[in-house]
């Protein structure tokens, strides 16, 4: 092909990767920064407030991304199925979808309000099981709708409308300011709740982004072909296991992803406030700038789904390549900016000496994996678009678990090549697991698209 078509096929699929990844950039940013204010709101009541909160936030964020993990199964299916003109197939499709999502939030939900007994093999202090299970079941309240929304999201993602989430996203977090306020402190008749307030005002939200989404979807005539609304279907087991086997992988995928930053967070806990400061300035930069690839691979779902459901699959293996271009060109900038801001950005978040000279030299290992984060996470967007999210899986529970924390747990803490580095040696091991994914969730993409092009026969 000349040069020319090239680049004006390679400027198309830019322009929509940045059209959908966007929009998901803001939603995400939204969905943090209602954990922030959480954390910040609390925190003005009261230290025990703050800690009912960041105890809570351990056991229900994480519950959380399992739940909507596996619900992302949606998201390929109806790109697929859209992609192919199937259109009166996604209705049917997304109503067992919300079946699942039903019987996944109400599981959720049920957890949360049983984790008492988590609480106290924790060895919590007896004064904060009270205000976190508080906490805790407000949360569970507002789980089933979350997870009823997610799907929503999926579907309007995967027809390729990705700003409604956005714009509900934004919605959301300029809610949680003011409904954080009343329960609190007590506002409009209501008793003051103090941080057990935090989650009522998030169980809030999630039901008001729950009636958002479905007002949008109900009206906007671009949903109309898929007649979501036309029936109300029985659950159907075979369509059911369907979404779970693909599903139930990609969940445990990102919970191993999530939780390994969790337990390297314990491991570090007995170092010493300071480093653990430290670790936690580096960890949330790294976090905001991870939502960027994260985004990104989000788009490549969609836009890998669509060329599959068209049979076109060198359209979807140069979606793919594309997505991880953009990617890796996002992580030279972040690379550089970090490296040259890794003594200015600690300040932003603490004025301790210690505690910045911790998070500079942290930063330092944030930026060598940067390159690895940015191929894992779009190769992973790109393999649920191919369904093939089983792999994505084992190569996720080995990198992190089999490889990332058994090294970093050497090199900080046991001291295999001399005296334990702390937080260093187990920010190495993140480089190496991180590494090994990219590497190895890169390789199966690669299968992947081969595959497809060579057993379909598409163009």
């Amino acid at each position: 092909m000349p040069l020319e078509p090239r680049l004006q096929r390679l400027r198309r699929e830019l322009r929509a990767l940045a059209g959908l990844a966007l929009p998901i950039i803001v939603a995400q940013l939204a969905h943090i920064a209602m954990g922030f204010v959480d954390t910040l709101m609390a925190g003005r009541v009261g230290p025990a407030d703050l800690a009912a909160v960041a105890l809570g936030n351990s056991f229900w964020v994480p519950t959380y991304l399992l739940t909507t993990g596996i619900l992302l199964a949606t998201t390929p299916r109806v790109a697929h199925l859209h992609g192919a003109g199937r259109q009166p197939e996604i209705g049917p499709l997304v109503r067992q979808a919300l079946w699942l999502a039903l019987a996944a939030g109400s599981s959720a939900a049920l957890l949360l309000w049983n984790a008492a007994p988590a609480l106290r093999l924790m060895q919590v202090e007896a004064s904060l099981i009270e205000p976190t299970m508080g906490y805790l079941r407000a949360i569970a309240c507002g789980i089933p709708a979350v997870a009823l929304y997610h799907v929503l999201r999926c579907f309007s993602d995967g027809l390729g409308h990705t700003r409604p989430s956005m714009l509900i996203g934004i919605a959301g977090l300029l809610l949680n300011i003011p409904a954080n306020y009343v329960f609190i402190h007590g506002k409009l008749g209501l008793p003051a709740m103090g941080g057990v307030g935090c989650g009522w005002a998030t169980a809030l939200v999630m039901i008001f982004m729950l009636l958002a989404m479905l007002f949008r979807v109900k009206r906007a005539p671009c949903y109309q072909p898929s007649r979501l609304f036309d029936r109300i279907d029985p659950p159907r087991w075979p369509i059911i296991r369907r979404l779970l086997g693909i599903g139930l992988p990609i969940g445990v995928a990102v919970f191993a992803e999530a939780s390994i930053f969790s337990v390297i967070a314990l491991l570090i806990g007995g170092l010493g406030a300071k480093v653990v400061a430290g670790h936690q300035i580096a960890l949330n930069f790294s976090g905001l700038v991870f939502m960027v690839p994260y985004s990104l691979g989000m788009a490549v779902t969609v836009r890998v789904g669509h060329a599959l459901g068209r049979g076109s699959s060198r359209d979807a293996r140069f979606s793919a390549g594309t997505g991880i271009a953009a990617a890796l060109g996002f992580a030279t900038l972040a690379v550089s900016l970090m490296l040259l801001l890794r003594e200015q950005i600690p300040h932003l978040y603490s004025t301790d000496p210690a505690v910045i000279a911790i998070a500079s030299g942290l930063l330092l290992y944030s930026a060598l994996f940067q390159f690895s984060d940015a191929i894992q996470v779009t190769a992973a967007g790109a393999l649920r678009g191919y369904q093939d999210t089983r792999a994505i899986m084992l190569i996720t529970l080995l990198a992190y678990w089999g490889i990332g924390l058994p090294i970093g747990y050497g090199l900080g803490l046991d001291g295999w090549l001399g005296a334990p580095s702390g937080p260093r040696g187990l920010w190495q091991g993140m480089v190496i697991g991180l590494s090994c994914a990219a590497l190895l969730l890169g390789a199966r993409l690669a299968r992947s698209a081969r595959r497809h092009i060579h057993g379909t026969g598409a163009d």
